[in-house]
C-alpha cells in the first residue's frame, strides 16, 4: 500500500512540475478547450436558432463566409440582419464537428481552426476559422464553410457548378 501511495505521489508530481515547467503548454491546453467551446457552441446555437449566442460567438468585426461565391456576411450588417431574419421562425442549421485542429500564432492571441462538420440534411463540410483573444474570452472573427467533394465525384460536380455559373453571368 505505501508503494502504491508513493507511485500516486510521484506521479502526481511530476504531472504538476510539467505543468508548471512548461506554462505555455498548460495555456494552449485551456486555450484550447475554450475555443472548442466556442466553436461547439456556435454549432449549438445555430442549430436552436439562438441570435445572442450565435452572433455572440463573433468579434464586433467578425466575418461569415458561406459556400457560394456571393456569401460574405460581416458584423454587424449583413450577418445580423440575415441570422436575424433566418431564426425569426425558430428554426437554424445542424452541423456536428467530427474532426477539429486548432494551431496558435506565437502570441497565444490568435488561433486558427479547422474542422469536418457534417450537417444530417447536407453531408460534409469543412470549417476554417481565425479566433482571437479579447481579454480572457475567444471571439470568431473570421469562419468559412466549403462543401466537401469527394475526388471520385468533383467531374460531375465541377461541370454542374460550370453550369450554373455559367447561367447567372449570363442574366
Amino acid at each position: 500500500m505505501k508503494q502504491f501511495a508513493a507511485v500516486v505521489m510521484i506521479a502526481f508530481w511530476s504531472i504538476s512540475f510539467l505543468s508548471l515547467a512548461n506554462p505555455q503548454q498548460s495555456s494552449e491546453t485551456a486555450d484550447t478547450e475554450s475555443i472548442n467551446k466556442l466553436v461547439d457552441g456556435l454549432h449549438y446555437a445555430a442549430s436552436q436558432a439562438n441570435l445572442e449566442g450565435y452572433l455572440g460567438s463573433f468579434t464586433k468585426n467578425g466575418v461569415f463566409m458561406g459556400t457560394d461565391d456571393w456569401e460574405r456576411w460581416s458584423r454587424p450588417t449583413t450577418l445580423d440582419a440575415y441570422v436575424k431574419e433566418r431564426f425569426k421562425g425558430g428554426t437554424g442549421w445542424t452541423y456536428n464537428s467530427v474532426e477539429r485542429h486548432i494551431n496558435f500564432a506565437d502570441s497565444g492571441k490568435t488561433a486558427w481552426l479547422d474542422e469536418i462538420i457534417v450537417s444530417p440534411k447536407w453531408g460534409r463540410f469543412r470549417g476554417t476559422g481565425v479566433v482571437i483573444k479579447q481579454g480572457d474570452s475567444w471571439k470568431i472573427a473570421h469562419y468559412s464553410m466549403s462543401v466537401l467533394i469527394a475526388n471520385e465525384a468533383f467531374f460531375e460536380v465541377a461541370e454542374i457548378n460550370k453550369k450554373a455559373f455559367s447561367v447567372r453571368k449570363n442574366q
